[in-house]
């Protein structure tokens, strides 16, 4: 089973084309399941969050995966994926499993050990065993990468307070306005990032937070947790004309803030500054609303800055991860190389005890009635015997799944015995 992640993020590609290929979770199934039906493709699973999308596949045995992704990226997103292939990264084998890991733990992410991406990962793996699109490839890499992110956060403080990318929005705003005692906030999607920056916001002492989603009762459950007021949706500019800082994160597939709009706020504003912030994908907000005199505006990739800084800051905790994530990774690969012998061991298993049971069947009327203490005594004579002479090959088979000429030696072995011929066995879920 061949193992490939094909993504685009914010390392290579900018906003406008993360939000191109980002995938949501009413569309995910869908996707998944064309994915899977590309004849290359065994299993697939997609990471889809507001700086990435990832592509997490599994190969059949011979087959690299590429081409199908490329048939599926081309169908589905309806383009030429040479014009963007430039934008992608590729991560194979050994590689692809790093890079799961590095994603899970926070490694890659634009805020260096934002802690929300971890259960975005887990969301994903979790929608590709609802779309029946995981197996065995990819639950043992996911899992193990579940295990390595949380050694991350319990043994490194990588992911201290203040690294998410909500985090790192309110410590801006923070920074703009020189604190944020009596501002008046609003909130516009009622989400998950919507909700850590408002609590971000609540640390920090803002008088008031004005809370709004396209469905009323998630603004009033998040405005009644936070102490704050729920406004409707098709009040917004009403309620903007009080706020001074404005965070949106809503789900929408369009703008929901453009540059007139802002130009008719201001004008009843009075020239009374508004700091925004757009933490969306899509995003919500028009980057024509900079042009707006009063109007400072803020999307991910001006997060870019503070993330460098993150960066600096935690470069000790950076390399302690790393060290913890080659470990886990050298664990992964011990399994995976043991997987790879496991189908000659039960293969060779069960072609001795089908000659155990052929010996006995033809002998057994030389021994006419025999005790059921005879029965078991016969038993557990053959059995013993089988062990033992089985002992040596499979102590030899599991030392095998660690030499470079592994298939060969195993080749020799399945050929000897003529295993091949043999009964199937289920097959390695190892990664090459």
């Amino acid at each position: 089973m061949n193992l490939l992640v094909v993504g685009i993020s914010h390392k290579k590609a900018p906003l406008e084309l993360r939000e191109r290929f980002a995938v949501n979770e009413r569309t995910l199934p869908e996707a998944l399941r064309k994915l899977q039906r590309e004849p290359e493709i065994e299993e697939a699973a997609i990471i889809s969050t507001c700086n990435r999308v990832e592509f997490v596949l599994a190969a059949f045995e011979k087959q690299d995966g590429m081409a199908g992704f490329r048939r599926f990226a081309e169908a589905f997103y309806g383009l030429r994926f040479d014009e963007y292939a430039q934008y992608f990264s590729e991560y194979r084998s050994e590689e692809a499993v790093r890079h799961v890991f590095r994603v899970a733990a926070g490694l890659d992410s634009l805020i260096v050990g934002e802690p929300q991406v971890l259960g975005q990962v887990k969301r994903a793996y979790l929608l590709a065993k609802e779309a029946e699109t995981c197996g065995s490839t990819l639950e043992s890499v996911f899992q193990c990468a579940f295990n390595a992110a949380k050694r991350v956060r319990t043994e490194t403080n990588v992911a201290e307070a203040h690294v998410s990318v909500s985090s790192a929005a309110v410590e801006m705003a923070e920074q703009v306005f020189g604190g944020l005692q009596g501002k008046t906030v609003m909130i516009i999607g009622a989400g998950q990032m919507g909700e850590l920056a408002a609590r971000h916001l609540i640390s920090k002492g803002v008088a008031a937070m004005l809370v709004s989603n396209r469905t009323h009762a998630h603004a009033v459950a998040l405005a009644r947790e936070l102490r704050g007021l729920a406004v409707h949706f098709g009040e917004i500019w009403h309620a903007m004309r009080r706020a001074d800082i404005v965070i949106s994160s809503t789900g929408c597939p369009h703008f929901i803030i453009t540059r007139d709009d802002m130009e008719r706020l201001m004008a009843e504003r009075q020239g009374r500054p508004l700091f925004l912030m757009d933490i969306a994908l899509p995003r919500d907000v028009d980057p024509k609303v900079r042009e707006v005199p009063g109007c400072t505006l803020v999307n991910l990739d001006g997060l870019e800055k503070v993330a460098q800084q993150n960066l600096l800051q935690r470069q000790g905790a950076m390399e302690a991860a790393v060290g913890i994530l080659d470990q886990e990774i050298a664990l992964f690969r011990e399994r995976q190389e043991q997987l790879n012998v496991v189908p000659t061991i039960v293969s060779l298993r069960h072609r001795v005890e089908q000659i155990r049971q052929a010996e006995l069947k033809r002998m057994r009327h030389m021994f006419g009635e025999l005790t059921p203490e005879q029965e078991r005594a016969l038993e557990a004579l053959t059995q013993g015997l089988v062990n033992k002479i089985l002992h040596t090959p499979f102590t030899e088979l599991k030392q095998a799944a660690h030499r470079q000429d592994r298939s060969e030696f195993l080749g020799v072995v399945q050929t000897i015995f003529h295993l091949k011929d043999d009964a199937p066995v289920p097959a390695s879920t190892g990664v090459n």
